[in-house]
């Protein structure tokens, strides 16, 4: 019998391969800002805060994942734009304080190593990193063979990636929901379809024949990452709050930054729900009520604002290229009605 080995059991020797740590690094260092410093293959990140140029600086932090939508990427073998999604589902949460992104890890894990997929995700981590104006300073790739299953053949094997990013923000500039006042509107700001939420849900209404057809591709769409037009919005506007329409869609979220005893009305018919939530509706016999609990609904963020702001908001998100409409208001009365 042959001695054993860890490359044996399944897990490459990562550290000591010098042609992957430079793939690696170059990525990496493809998206550094200032304040990033030390070594790129460290143990350890670092960062000098002192280089963001703001004062009396709070530090804030998300962490996240992408779900059950890794499953669809698998379906469809295209991995590249889930790194994005991982990036987007972090930093929307971050900003939701009014904090700028200034670093991001990743942690990816699979019972495989493929260097093609990894390197797909990858791409896609700095492809979000760079949009969100942030630097990719490290991660993880964790090889467990026996731990995530490979059910499916020529398919990609089963991983799993987690995201977290660290911002920082004025301690007089933070959005906290407290300003906001009966009167006040929403302004809804396009979605570029489900983003990263509901897609348990959206695997069981679609056959998988359909989910490897024009409806998956739609379904993998990345999702939008609001960093820099929100960022631009707070520069010329007094923003009240800032909400990322995640899992949970109008039900769940809006509560979490309005005030207790003010709700809020919304009329669904204020935009034009994209056709494909229509047709996963029609698709799983699913109740209104269930599809604004679950999905944005063509709404990834909102703002809450006076209202005799929202047409220069709504200027400043079209030099973005992003639609945004008036979709509610704030109300003396609680919880969260859509019209």
């Amino acid at each position: 019998m042959s001695a054993w080995t860890y490359e044996k059991a399944g897990v490459p020797h990562l550290k000591g391969d010098p042609a992957y740590n430079r793939k690696i690094a170059g990525l990496i260092r493809s998206t550094h800002v200032p304040g990033v410093c030390g070594s790129t293959l460290g143990f350890a990140s670092l960062f000098d805060l002192s280089k963001t140029g703001i004062k009396d600086p709070l530090l804030v932090a998300s962490t996240d994942g992408v779900g059950t939508k890794l499953e669809l990427a698998r379906l469809l073998r295209k991995h590249d734009t889930i790194g994005i999604d991982l990036v987007a589902m972090c930093v929307n949460d971050l900003i939701t304080s009014g904090a700028r992104p200034l670093f991001f890890l990743d942690y990816y894990a699979a019972g495989k190593f493929e260097t093609n997929v990894i390197g797909e995700v990858l791409r896609g981590v700095t492809e979000g990193c760079r949009q969100a104006g942030c630097a990719l300073v490290g991660g993880e790739t964790a090889i467990m063979p026996g731990f995530y299953s490979d059910r499916k053949k020529k398919l990609a094997a089963q991983y799993d990636i987690a995201g977290f990013s660290v911002g920082a923000v004025a301690r007089r500039k933070v959005v906290t929901g407290q300003k906001i006042k009966a009167g006040d509107v929403l302004l809804g700001i396009q979605s570029s379809g489900f983003h990263s939420n509901g897609y348990s849900l959206l695997r069981k209404i679609f056959t998988e024949r359909e989910l490897q057809g024009s409806i998956g591709c739609k379904l993998l769409t990345p999702t939008i990452i609001y960093v820099k037009p929100v960022l631009a919005l707070l520069k010329k506007l007094p923003l009240k709050g800032i909400i990322n329409i995640t899992g949970g869609g109008f039900y769940d979220n809006l509560p979490r930054v309005i005030p207790s005893g003010l709700g809020a009305r919304i009329n669904n018919a204020s935009w034009e729900v994209p056709k494909i939530f229509r047709v996963a509706q029609k698709a799983g016999s699913i109740s209104s009520h269930e599809m604004y609990k679950t999905f944005n609904m063509g709404v990834g963020m909102a703002l809450i604002l006076e209202k005799r702001y929202a047409a220069a908001a709504q200027k400043l998100l079209r030099g973005f290229k992003l639609n945004s409409w008036i979709i509610g208001k704030i109300v003396k009365q609680r919880g969260i009605t859509v019209l």
